[in-house]
């Protein structure tokens, strides 16, 4: 198809996802990772039964589940009475329904499963401490420009260096992402130090006005992750420790019990501001085409970034390997298969995210809503999301 490697700028999951789905196909790529080293820093993840057919396609599933967490439930508790609102059931009906189970697992241990199937796949040429500032292209190729000042060539280019991509930045010139007026405070600790009284086997979120806070096991149930949101008006703005503890206090004052105990255990000196993007029609400039959070970020609403970075890079790997050497038109496909789902994560969980976090009287509604579901219509509501990418998609997008 091509003698020259498909260039791909960040070597995160949404990276070395296509790398390996690429190299499978013979397709010859080479990461472009801008940190020093190829790994990955952060907390947990949580991955639908939507991610397992990516894994059998790459033949990671049995890998991956050495290292994630099935939790029992995933249970949505109203945060201030600390009722049981709603749940999305265990791994057997999950497995009956969707035919794979929930899963949840820290960021690191996804990664190394993905490093190390690059690694031990020929065709990948991974290299680090590159970072990718801009492109050129022309009919045979493309060019990138590293901040060192050196220039790569490749037949193509993969922008997946995320929310702030500068490969989107150059194609869409559409600004930097939205903040939506929400932070987010992120921590592990182990589970001896999980305060008595929460349940430690499920996925749980806990949703009131303006905050929820979510936590569930990792590493083999001997770590808990939890992440505290909520909505603030000093969002853009730097704080200490004590600042953000004293925000974190008033916000939380009318919080179940259960939920004070786990703030107190909290890291409360660093906070990350939450952002998204509106839904774009166009990935792809020619022989350069962006994917995951480059392409479609959306809230942490559904826990779906991950996975759906993951099928990109599935996706994409089909898409060159059908083309007959047509990088350009195998990428302007991705966006025809992958547009209309993706955007459908943005905007449903923009949606759902206002339930969330409703106040007063749409609270009310909102809990009502999400408390009249039975198991079974919750999974009804999810299969759109559960059932899974269809990679016959792929050469439907092409074709047309």
């Amino acid at each position: 198809m091509t003698d020259r490697p498909i260039l791909i700028a960040g070597g995160g999951i949404g990276g070395l996802t296509a790398a390996l789905a690429l190299a499978r196909n013979g397709v010859p790529v080479r990461v472009l990772e801008q940190t020093a080293e190829l790994g990955a820093i952060g907390y947990g993840i949580q991955l639908g039964p939507n991610v397992f057919p990516m894994f059998e396609k790459l033949g990671l599933t049995a890998a991956m589940m050495k290292v994630a967490v099935v939790p029992r439930a995933c249970v949505m508790f109203d945060a201030l009475t600390g009722a049981d609102v709603a749940r999305i059931p265990g791994e057997k009906m999950l497995r009956e329904r969707f035919g794979a189970p929930y899963i949840v697992i820290h960021r690191v241990d996804l990664h190394g499963v993905l490093l190390e199937a690059c690694k031990a796949t020929s065709g990948i040429d991974l290299q680090s401490n590159v970072t990718v500032t801009g492109y050129t292209q022309d009919s045979a190729g493309v060019t990138v420009t590293t901040a060192d000042g050196k220039k790569i060539s490749g037949a193509g280019l993969i922008g997946a260096d995320g929310l702030r991509s500068v490969v989107r930045a150059q194609m869409l010139g559409d600004g930097d992402p939205k903040p939506i007026g929400y932070v987010a405070h992120r921590t592990i600790i182990p589970m001896s130090e999980v305060p008595a009284g929460v349940q430690r086997d499920v996925s749980a979120i806990w949703i009131g006005p303006s905050f929820h806070l979510v936590h569930y096991p990792v590493r083999h149930d001997t770590l808990c992750n939890i992440v505290a949101v909520f909505r603030t008006g000093t969002f853009d703005e730097k704080g200490d420790a004590a600042f953000h503890a004293a925000e974190v206090e008033r916000t939380y004052a009318r919080a179940h019990p259960t939920i004070k105990a786990m703030l107190d255990r909290m890291d409360l000196s660093r906070r990350w501001v939450i952002s998204d993007r509106d839904p774009v029609r166009r990935w792809s400039d020619g022989r350069v085409v962006i994917l995951g959070d480059a392409a479609h970020p959306a809230l942490q609403t559904f826990a779906q970034g991950a996975c759906m970075a993951i099928e990109d890079g599935v996706c994409l790997g089909e898409l060159v390997a059908q083309a007959n050497g047509d990088i350009a038109g195998a990428f302007a496909a991705l966006v025809k298969a992958r547009g209309v789902r993706t955007a459908r994560v943005q905007l449903e969980g923009r949606m759902m995210w206002e339930g969330y976090h409703a106040e007063d009287v749409a609270r009310d509604v909102w809990l009502d809503m999400f408390s009249s579901r039975s198991e079974r219509e919750v999974c009804d509501c999810l299969a759109w999301l559960y059932d899974g990418f269809d990679l016959s998609q792929a050469s439907a997008a092409r074709r047309a």
